[in-house]
């Protein structure tokens, strides 16, 4: 009897924290160069006397959806999209190096490159400082430079751009870092100027699961409803003998 409690309900828990991490997923359906959080479920044995034989089931992220997004054209000067694998890197809120695939850049008032989200973006040597008064653009490799109102133009920096050769971890601010430290430049690293990676999450599929898995949490509601039968029905038997 407790066997099919167990099962049922750590089947009920791990599908809603699958429907959690589906419908982060769905939300950033739109979400500029926005990866997909991977879902998986593992078997944890139970511990404690007499629990040995008792497993249950524990849903985890293993990581995220490489696929590339879809690009698509702006024609914004300050909308880069990273080719390949390589990866953005930014000052995260915490004050350390982390990386993105968003893109869409801006400058802020203290005349810093910076993403839609505030962070500041770096390159090779740091922030990347804008002139005032000048017009943004940014080459294939990633380089920065400045247009006056004479027609000049000033290499102002770099975008670091890198290339992890492992995965990235994913933290609570959406934000990616390595796990040994900052990562080096690729002068190999290309970028594509006036356009956008979107999300790589397939709305349809995301759709789909979901209400696969909303599907799998009633059949364990009702897996649940029936050991509870089951043992009104042991605890009348037992009471009439």
């Amino acid at each position: 009897m407790d066997r099919l409690i167990y099962l049922a309900m750590s089947g009920a828990k791990a599908t809603m924290q699958r429907q959690e991490t589906l419908a982060n997923n769905l939300a950033n359906v739109s979400t500029v160069g926005f990866r997909a959080e991977l879902a998986a479920f593992r078997a944890v044995p139970v511990e404690g006397s007499g629990a040995s034989t008792r497993v249950y089931s524990l849903e985890s992220t293993p990581g995220y959806d490489a696929t590339p997004g879809q690009v698509a054209a702006t024609g914004r000067n300050l909308d880069v999209a990273m080719k390949g694998a390589s990866w953005l890197a930014v000052q995260g809120l915490d004050g350390t190096e982390a990386y993105t695939r968003g893109g869409s850049l801006d400058i802020n008032a203290d005349g810093n490159l910076v993403t839609t989200a505030g962070l500041t973006v770096l390159g090779d040597g740091g922030p990347i400082q804008i002139p005032p008064d000048t017009q943004v653009g940014i080459a294939a490799d990633g380089t920065v430079s400045a247009t006056d109102t004479n027609g000049r133009s000033t290499s102002i920096g770099k975008l670091k751009l890198v290339t992890p050769e492992a995965p990235l971890t994913r933290g609570i601010d959406g934000l990616f870092r390595a796990g040994a430290g900052d990562l080096s430049a690729d002068p190999l690293a290309r970028v594509q100027d006036g356009a956008l990676e979107g999300s790589n999450v397939s709305a349809v599929e995301t759709m789909v699961a979901m209400i696969a898995a909303a599907r799998q949490f009633e059949a364990q509601m009702k897996s649940l409803s029936t050991a509870e039968g089951n043992d009104k029905a042991a605890s009348q038997l037992l009471s009439v003998s």
